[in-house]
């Protein structure tokens, strides 16, 4: 399947005279197209496999979507070399070369094929969907760049967003078309045309969310009658569905695809407090539950097991609802009429999620753990976040604090400003929240904006870069192949010989002092590298924290080597230190972290 996507996908744009100056690869699942674009480059242009990669890396944008290992495929040598037996010899690699594409040590012979990394050493931009997620994915594969800090790995993040206008429903566009004007379609990602939401009239915004809450439990009632049918209900069951929910009640809705890590049960972990909460006969409260498992993971068809358990228990029958056969249309339906949307995966191993998205975009407001998009989105103003962000060792404990947490949010917050009603029968500061949550989401969280970010900070600098190395022949890519060759071959005969400070302090904030250093680079040049001090605080163990590069100048040759300068500045107080390196440079590199190559003093 993987063969066909990124080979015959690149073949059949070719075969129809499509020829991509950018390709853009979603997951590692299309990352043997870097591998057909370099064998075209050397079949059709004369290059050389290190030639072609140089060009074919220039155009190539990865994006990673998983943050848990488990989801990056892997395929032993053996099928590698079956498929691609007669691929490889083309690209004028040996065996051990071409399966060291896929390895993180191109050299371990046991080391599986991983389709990411084949992508991320392929393509010169890589990114992940949310601030989160790049760090999470920067640690999951921090061992492409050893001896690099972990905030210099080359995997940087654009997050996610939702296709506004598909998702909202027809009540609320006519409202945003009379109050925020028909411009809200063409430039999505305007604060100011979205800050009109705050001028639409509470009674209006509250009519109409009480319509499509309506809709909701309609729906519902319809969906529970064709199931339940379906599975064979007695009449009088029958009949409980018509009467199923409460179109007045504070609902929250939770919909998505059943994996163990969104811990979709995390809610009934006490059924006496939940209970308590769901059948105040003041303030009640409903649960809607709705999705689908993976049909081969056993797992999440147990925790929908388990779900259709706690709804049928007598203490939360009535007030807990599962519906089966999930898909676009229960998902529109949800995410237009719930009050709440609760989302409490395992942090942090939700990438982005993007049901949060579609639900603010209708109103409704986010209960969130702090993981993916709403790590970066959540304010008190536009929602509530389960914890602050802490990762724990032990997942039990963890399910406990944080269910607990719900709990304390639902008692103290979530439903007393529900039911905190005037007497016209208007929440206003309940939809102050949503109007707030719509204002302020909106204009970040949606594919305008993400699409503009990918175009203006991926594809245009790629189709940039791409264009300048292939002119004259690609004689950039193929001079930068070369250059490439010539360090990786000398890099190990560079030599740190000595590094001083003019004085070890103590300095007052304000103060710089000189630091030089004397190298020997082999048969490298000064020109071939760049000489940097990573200067930053010091923790109690010794660690630099909060660091970053500060260039050095090059101050001539000697008989032992290069003399290096460079100046630290102090700018705040307490115990400051630096460490001395060296890394490649060439003006055609796309990074300093291309060649994977670093030395330290």
């Amino acid at each position: 399947q993987e063969l066909l996507l990124g080979v015959g996908g690149i073949r059949a744009l070719h075969a129809m005279d499509v020829w991509p100056t950018i390709c853009h690869m979603n997951e590692g699942h299309a990352a043997f197209l870097a591998l057909e674009r370099i064998r075209t480059l050397m079949e059709m242009e004369g290059m050389t496999f290190g030639e072609a990669f140089e060009l074919a890396s220039a155009g190539n944008v990865f994006t990673t979507h998983t943050p848990v290992a488990a989801g990056h495929d892997r395929f032993p040598s053996s099928l590698m070399l079956r498929y691609f037996g007669n691929f490889y010899p083309e690209l004028g690699l040996t065996e051990e070369e071409f399966l060291g594409l896929g390895r993180i040590n191109p050299k371990a012979g046991d080391e599986p094929f991983c389709m990411t990394v084949l992508a991320l050493k392929a393509a010169d931009q890589s990114n992940a969907v949310s601030r989160l997620h790049k760090q999470v994915s920067r640690d999951m594969w921090k061992n492409l760049w050893p001896h690099f800090p972990d905030t210099e790995i080359p995997i940087t993040h654009v997050t996610n967003g939702t296709h506004v206008s598909s998702w909202v429903s027809q009540d609320l566009v006519d409202l945003y078309d009379r109050y925020v004007g028909p411009k809200w379609r063409e430039e999505p990602t305007s604060i100011e045309i979205w800050d009109r939401i705050n001028a639409i009239p509470d009674e209006e915004v509250w009519r109409m969310h009480e319509r499509r809450r309506e809709r909701l439990v309609s729906f519902i009632r319809r969906r529970l009658a064709t199931q339940f049918k379906r599975q064979g209900a007695s009449e009088y069951e029958l009949n409980a569905t018509r009467g199923a929910l409460n179109s007045k009640v504070l609902t929250i809705g939770f919909s998505r695809r059943f994996a163990t890590y969104k811990r979709a049960d995390l809610i009934f972990r006490d059924i006496p407090r939940l209970a308590r909460i769901l059948k105040d006969p003041a303030r009640p409260v409903q649960l809607i539950f709705a999705g689908k498992a993976h049909p081969r993971d056993d797992e999440g068809k147990e925790l929908i097991r388990r779900i259709v358990h706690y709804s049928r228990l007598p203490e939360l029958r009535g007030n807990v609802i599962f519906l089966e056969d999930y898909d676009m249309s229960v998902a529109r339906y949800m995410v237009q009429g719930v009050d709440v949307w609760l989302n409490n995966p395992r942090r942090p191993l939700e990438a982005s999620g993007t049901s949060g998205m579609k639900a603010a975009a209708n109103g409704a407001i986010n209960l969130s753990i702090l993981d993916g998009w709403w790590d970066e989105a959540y304010t008190p103003e536009v929602g509530w976040a389960i914890g602050s962000g802490e990762v724990y060792d032990d997942p039990v404990f963890q399910d406990s604090v944080e269910s607990n947490a719900i709990y304390d949010i639902l008692e103290q917050d979530i439903v007393p400003l529900f039911y905190d009603v005037e007497v016209s029968g208007v929440p206003r500061r309940w939809i102050e929240k949503m109007k707030q949550s719509m204002s302020r989401l909106i204009p970040i969280y949606n594919t305008h904006r993400m699409v503009h970010e990918y175009f203006s900070d991926r594809y245009r600098p790629g189709i940039e870069r791409y264009d300048v190395l292939r002119t004259d022949n690609a004689a950039r890519a193929r001079q930068l192949a070369l250059w490439k060759q010539r360090v990786r071959d000398n890099w190990a005969g560079i030599r740190i010989m000595r590094v001083d400070a003019e004085s070890e302090g103590p300095f007052t904030v304000g103060e710089n002092v000189r630091v030089t250093a004397m190298i020997n680079l082999g048969n490298l040049t000064p020109q071939d590298v760049s000489v940097e001090l990573f200067a930053g605080m010091v923790d109690a163990a010794g660690t630099l924290f909060d660091a970053r590069p500060v260039p050095m100048e090059w101050k001539g040759e000697k008989l032992k080597g290069h003399t290096f300068e460079g100046r630290l500045a102090f700018e705040r107080s307490g115990k400051s230190g630096y460490a001395l390196r060296v890394l490649p440079c060439h003006p055609d590199m796309y990074s300093s972290q291309d060649l994977m190559l670093i030395k330290w003093a």
